[in-house]
């Protein structure tokens, strides 16, 4: 089962990005989302965004993964 997670993008360099989740930050690669703009959100898998979402999809889908997270620990 694969896995995205929607992380807003703080910084590019060229085809290189870094994006951010609840403090967390990691290098991305942009390949396949040339159109994304600062702070846009993206959907990150293995190191690569494969797509852009809106905030509000984004904000839902995140605070679904959190609540997995709180009925787990």
């Amino acid at each position: 089962m694969c896995l995205a997670i929607p992380m807003r993008l703080i910084e590019i360099d060229g085809a290189c990005g870094v994006a951010e989740v609840d403090g967390v930050s990691r290098q991305v690669r942009l390949d396949l989302v040339p159109e994304v703009s600062l702070g846009d959100y993206i959907l990150i898998h293995a190191g690569l965004a494969i797509a852009r979402v809106d905030q509000e999809q984004a904000q839902e889908t995140l605070s679904l993964l959190r609540s997995l997270v709180d009925e787990v620990y």
